[in-house]
């Protein structure tokens, strides 16, 4: 029956997915995007775009709310925009805020033609805006705090704005603002810099009439929200940083916060001053620092949750912090400047444009980040020799398994020999079985007695090769988790996407107790199939509780592939090229060049090995030890009978 489960699982499958291909579920097509009630800058609409701009938006005085887009970096000129820096931007003069942000040189999906390239609605958004309860949200948020708020009673994230865009050859947005007492003038200008994922935020005060020079609180939003890039639950996204100086002054420390299972009112525990802080996704950043580090402007950031106003609400965040700034003198203007960072997370751009970056980089690696670093580096030389990141993923899999292979041989040998040496002793310990059946503790006694006799101890090392193994794992694992070079990367056939799972077929299924079966995903399938016949491969062991558990463990492959039914493609094959190579071991290597079984003669010499020492010292404590026990056993029996006696 166990031999037949397999077979009966696959047909099973094979009988289900064959009657979706057949009778397909529909397939709802996303809506068309609407047209955007934004005046284009920078950019000669068409007279249709012209026609629909006009009904969407009319002309509104600067007393009411309007909104503003522009096209940074060429994202509008003919051909591919996939040059760095190239944004659409959507800007409101309610609160002067940064309503969205879209890379231009990034798009949402693989295998798009030029034209749908350079179609807006396909950019990748860095930046949007939702409807909450409160309110719609924003970024780039200039606000009041309690010492700053006589200045402007009605606060400025919900003022209304002078809006106009920048002369040129500047590319951006100016806003500026005077409260009704007319006692300052706020200004805030957001300036694209050319060919660079980097945005100047310059914040002003001007003084007309608002007394001495003093210290004033403000609050900074950098980013509200940045969405999630894939929704992987193997990555918590989105999530909030803090940056600051570690008390040496020479490296950076950090605290993350992710969006699920955030409290409302949660702040960071960070010291006063920070380099930077904002939002950042699986693949992408939105990170604020001061232009001048140290100026000391930036501190105590806190974070909280966003709630949509949608039926299926998605885990958002926003973050701010204390920005502190001087009221000039009366009669002056002051000013600050910030850079904000709107890019992705490649290792080489990001870290290189800010050390404190590196900080995000090394909490995605976690805690084999010396490994992950070291494997990347390997698997980018791979793909500049082959030219694919799947078959740099195949053979950066084969070398950690080819370098592995001797500490897996000694291995295998050690346990083979201690199986050979247990099916030889198992005789005389069912034979103590039977002669102690009514007394556990002199069963036991012998039991020892007999392991000791015969030596037959388990391998000290035997799991010595699984440790070593686990932290490559893993540094493999999180690199490519994280690896941007991933995103969108091809492989053959089917798989367009590394990053994301294979999606051979759409499926359109939703079962509570499963995870999502939008899509027919090939790859975790044909890992489940390999798992299995690995184990069924391994001999049963000698013992019998544990040949037990061996059955037992022979279910886990299929509670595993639905663990891991939406893994990346990317990890799938690392994943299915292990699987392999364990059983080309067991059905080849092994009959080619046997695992030698044959029991060895105890030896008294010392220094065998790198692990020899330690083993014998272990090996005759543990003898010591015994001798112990047996000796205060038999004074206990000698003592009871002159008590009875």
């Amino acid at each position: 029956m166990e031999k037949r489960l397999p077979l009966f699982l696959f047909l099973a499958l094979l009988f289900y997915f064959g009657w979706i291909v057949l009778f397909p579920p529909p397939h709802s097509a996303p809506p068309p995007p609407s047209p955007a009630d934004v005046l284009e800058q920078g950019a000669t609409p068409t007279p249709e775009q012209g026609a629909l701009a006009a009904a969407a938006m009319p002309a509104l005085a600067e007393s009411q709310e309007r909104e503003l887009a522009l096209d940074v970096g060429g994202a509008a000129q003919s051909g591919a925009p996939g040059r760095r820096g190239a944004y659409h931007a959507r800007f409101s003069n309610r609160g002067a805020r940064l309503l969205s942000l879209d890379l231009a040189d990034y798009v949402r999906a693989v295998g798009l033609d030029e034209t749908q390239r350079r179609d807006p609605a396909n950019w990748l958004p860095l930046v949007e805006s939702v409807e909450t309860a409160s309110g719609r949200t924003g970024s780039l948020l200039w606000d009041t705090r309690q010492s700053s708020q006589s200045l402007a009673p009605g606060g400025l994230a919900q003022a209304l704005w002078q809006m106009e865009a920048l002369a040129a050859p500047e590319v951006g947005v100016r806003f500026r603002y005077s409260p009704p007492e007319g006692r300052v003038v706020f200004e805030k200008k957001i300036a694209f810099e050319p060919d660079t994922w980097h945005l100047r935020l310059t914040l002003s005060i001007h003084n007309v009439s608002a007394g001495a020079a003093k210290k004033l609180g403000f609050a900074l939003v950098p980013a509200a929200i940045v969405p999630a890039e894939l929704g992987d639950r193997f990555y918590a996204e989105p999530s909030a940083v803090a940056i600051w100086r570690a008390g040496d002054k020479e490296t950076y420390q950090g605290v993350h916060k992710s969006a699920p299972g955030l409290k409302v009112g949660d702040a960071f525990d960070a010291p006063k001053a920070l380099t930077a802080f904002g939002l950042y996704n699986k693949y992408f950043a939105f990170l604020v620092r001061e232009a001048t580090e140290g100026a000391g402007s930036l501190s105590g950031a806190r974070y909280e949750p966003l709630h949509e106003v949608r039926p299926l609400p998605r885990p958002l965040m926003s973050v701010e912090a204390s920005v502190s700034l001087d009221l000039p003198p009366e009669g002056e203007t002051r000013s600050w400047e910030y850079v904000v960072y709107a890019g992705p997370k490649d290792p080489q751009t990001f870290s290189a444009d800010c050390a404190a970056h590196q900080v995000v980089l090394d909490e995605d690696l976690g805690w084999t980040r010396s490994i992950a670093k070291a494997l990347l580096y390997v698997l980018s030389l791979f793909e500049g020799l082959l030219g694919n990141w799947g078959l740099a993923i195949i053979l950066l899999t084969l070398c950690v398994r080819g370098m592995l292979f001797p500490l897996n041989r000694r291995s295998q040998t050690s346990m083979a020999r201690y199986q050979k040496k247990m099916k030889r002793v198992q005789p005389r310990l069912e034979e103590a079985k039977k002669k102690f059946a009514g007394d556990a503790t002199k069963l036991r006694e012998a039991q020892a007695r007999i392991m000791q006799e015969e030596g037959a101890f388990p391998p000290l090392g035997g799991c010595l090769p699984v440790f070593l193994q686990m932290p490559i794992f893993f540094g493999l694992f999180s690199a490519l988790r994280v690896s941007s070079d991933l995103r969108q990367a091809p492989f053959y056939g089917w798989i367009h996407d590394l990053s994301r799972p294979d999606h051979l077929l759409y499926l359109g299924l939703e079962i509570p107790i499963l995870p999502s079966l939008e899509y027919l995903n090939v790859l975790p399938l044909l890992m489940v199939v390999l798992w299995i016949l690995q184990q069924m491969g391994m001999p049963l062991p000698a013992d019998e509780q544990a040949a037990r558990m061996q059955k037992m463990m022979r279910f886990m492959p299929a509670v595993f592939g639905l663990m891991l039914y939406n893994y990346a493609a990317g990890l799938s094959l690392y994943m299915i090229t292990t699987s392999g190579c364990s059983i080309i071991e067991q059905k080849v290597i092994k009959k080619l060049w046997p695992i030698d079984d044959t029991e060895q003669e105890k030896s008294t010499k010392k220094g065998c090995g790198p692990f020899s020492g330690i083993l014998q010292n272990l090996a005759e404590k543990q003898k010591e030890q015994m001798k112990r026990v047996q000796a205060a056993q038999a004074e206990q029996r000698r003592r009871d009978g002159k008590k009875r006696k």
